[in-house]
């Protein structure tokens, strides 16, 4: 085994085996402390700013060490980097004999069955899906992992895979006619022989929940888990520790009901009419919530009798439906199982018929454009986290760019019960002095004002003049998002313009950075896991500091939690909180040594309000500017540095 400092050091095997690999401190420190956690079956709580390198920091010592090591990360892109770019030159530089495996959930990996199922169902003979369908099938005889990642030429939000994939509601298990061709089971099979498994925090979750409840496990047995982007641990934890029922669910209970029917009881046609009721049922119980996508507590909703109503009238045709299945269910494997997920859905469902509450649960609704999820939600996850990660008897690191608000980690290791970790943190090693400059316009409106988002528009072009375009703007709501896009098509923008929600994720990052010179307008997933490096990406613009809605209400419930036990919901939750969603979009402007750009955040708040300052010390020590022609100075010197003196980005692993 080598020293952390040797490995990853000038004259170590990073430094000769990996193109353009620069040594940093931070990175050396990082992988130290890793090191000395899976040493000890420790516990690590570690952030890692944006240039640190920290997944060369934990992945050296990881297999260097000679363990059992399981990796876990927030997305499917993240999981499929670190499998097929980071661990295999990490690998590489160590020349390590090393078993890695990479498992997803089983909803990114085809179904053969559901897959044949698909094929000749009626419903299904639209001749763009059948074409999608025989695309599928095609690939199906190629694919070694099934993993649908690889099938490039059908999109992979397509409608068509929900026909051909597999949940855990309605996977058939060992009574599956394919079981023994299965690419979940030989993936599964596969992670059990690992010596590095890469996984995804909400796998990692089923297997906590498997585990608590006493029904075995998904992972293998491990000597150390590693998870990235941790900061994302304590929302997930909240879903996942608490209960469910969605409208989705239940569709998919009555498509994967109707499929069975046909296949092993189709002389039974009153089952189809059953399946038709609830449907209209499912249809008027969301058109009882009103229009529009929000969050409110249940009992708000069970107020308004058409909702308490309508939700009676479902769970009656979900029993009924429940009721025939279960009568039908010796007939084949497909019934039982859909007679089963019926049966748990009916007792979630039945959870929801009144307004009972708890201070540790919150009962709560959202709703989408056409669906709603019925939540109850453990206000508190603590306990429950912490307790069941230490039925795995390993080390733990938890790592991200952003977990820390100054030197504090006590937001993030309260909310998961981590109090007793040990916890350091790194500063990026970029030249943010030299290479960014924070600009907060004068003049503009609070964030409450009608014409806020107008203001910030106006604001911005002249900057976009000044960047050339290469802009993400970045917004807290949709409803901004959708103002602001309206407004700047009107301007008839000499830059290409791209909306979220417009196409894909991915497509749109891809022609983002193809374009040069485009403007992208994104909220959410965009604020984070973001990478764009170059001159593609000079400026990043917020509108408005990004506190999470004091009317939201998981929020509400642990606010007064907080509030009984004598301590303040802002300055415990929502202003740390806001803190660390902040940093994560700041994060977005330099993801490389070479980088160079303007930060430009149009919340009046950071300088009338005290709370202010707490947010400009959590950003990176960029220089500070209210005047607008600093920044078009900025990136006219920043175009003549471009032209004169091209610099070739220095790799040190992720960049955080």
């Amino acid at each position: 085994m080598f020293a952390p400092q040797e490995l990853l050091g000038p004259q170590g095997p990073f430094a000769r085996t990996i193109l353009d690999f620069t040594p940093r401190a931070q990175q050396q420190e990082m992988a130290q402390a890793v090191a000395d956690t899976l040493a000890a079956r420790g516990m690590l709580v570690a952030e890692a700013a944006t240039g640190t390198g920290k997944t060369y920091a934990y992945l050296a010592p990881a297999i260097d060490s000679g363990l059992r090591v399981i990796v876990s990360t927030a997305t499917k892109t993240l999981q499929d980097q670190l499998y097929h770019r980071d661990i295999p030159q990490v690998r590489d530089a160590l020349s390590a004999p090393l078993a890695v495996a990479i498992l997803k959930g089983r909803a990114n990996y085809l179904c053969l069955h559901r897959m044949e199922l698909a094929l000749q169902a009626p419903e299904l003979n639209t001749a763009h899906v059948r074409e999608q369908l025989q695309t599928i099938a095609a690939w199906a005889r190629r694919t070694r992992t099934g993993d649908i990642e690889g099938a490039a030429e059908v999109p992979q939000d397509a409608p068509v895979w929900a026909q051909v994939t597999s949940t855990t509601d309605n996977c058939l298990g060992q009574n599956c006619p394919a079981f023994t061709d299965c690419h979940v089971v030989h993936a599964r099979r596969a992670a059990q022989q690992a010596d590095l498994l890469v996984i995804n925090h909400h796998l990692l979750f089923s297997d906590l929940m498997l585990r608590q409840e006493g029904f075995g496990e998904l992972l293998p047995g491990t000597d150390a888990v590693v998870l990235d982007e941790a900061h994302q641990l304590p929302e997930i934890a909240t879903q996942f520790f608490g209960l469910a029922v969605s409208a989705r669910q239940l569709q998919e209970l009555t498509r994967d009901t109707l499929q069975a029917h046909d296949a092993e009881a189709g002389d039974t046609p009153q089952l189809t009419q059953t399946a038709q009721r609830m449907e209209g049922a499912l249809g008027r119980l969301r058109l009882a919530f009103g229009p529009g996508e929000r969050r409110a507590p249940w009992p708000e909703a069970l107020r308004k009798g058409e909702v308490a109503e309508r939700l009676n009238t479902l769970y009656d045709e979900l029993d009924g439906l429940v009721a025939q299945v279960s009568e039908l269910a010796p007939r084949g494997k497909a019934l039982e199982s859909c007679a089963r997920r019926g049966t748990q859905l009916l007792e979630r469902l039945g959870l929801f018929a009144d307004a009972a509450e708890d201070s540790e649960h919150i009962t709560w609704y959202e709703t989408t454009r056409r669906g709603f999820i019925l939540r109850d939600t453990p206000v508190d996850v603590a306990v429950t986290f912490r307790e069941s990660i230490a039925r795995y008897h390993s080390a733990w690191v938890f790592t991200s760019a952003t977990l820390a608000v100054g030197e504090s980690f006590a937001h993030f290791t309260r909310q998961l019960g981590l109090e007793e970790a040990e916890t350091r943190r790194w500063d990026s090693p970029f030249d943010y002095p030299r290479n960014a400059l924070l600009y907060v316009p004068t003049g503009l409106p609070e964030p409450t004002a009608p014409h806020f988002t107008a203001a910030v528009v106006s604001a911005l072009r002249p900057v976009l003049a000044a960047s050339g375009g290469r802009a993400f703007v970045l917004f807290t709501s949709h409803r901004a998002l959708q103002e602001a896009a309206a407004l700047l098509r009107a301007d008839m923008l000499d830059f290409p313009l791209f909306v979220q929600g417009s196409a894909p994720r991915t497509e749109l990052l891809a022609r983002f950075r193809d374009s040069g010179d485009a403007v992208l307008l994104g909220t959410g997933s965009f604020w984070e896991g973001v990478d764009v490096r170059g001159p593609a990406l000079s400026c990043v613009v917020i509108d408005k500091l990004p506190f999470a809605p004091p009317d939201d209400p998981v929020f509400q419930a642990r606010a007064a939690l907080m509030r009984a036990a004598g301590e303040n919901p802002f300055t415990a939750h929502q202003l740390p909180q806001a803190v660390i969603a902040l940093k994560q979009g700041v994060g977005r402007l330099i993801r490389d040594a070479a980088d160079r750009g303007v930060m430009m955040i149009c919340d009046p708040r950071l300088y009338t309000r005290p709370y202010g300052k707490v947010f400009l010390r959590n950003l990176p020590p960029m220089r500070h500017t209210r005047v607008l022609a600093d920044v078009q100075e900025f990136f006219a010197a920043f175009e003549s540095a471009t032209m004169d003196e091209p610099v070739e980005p220095a790799c040190a692993g992720d960049e955080g």
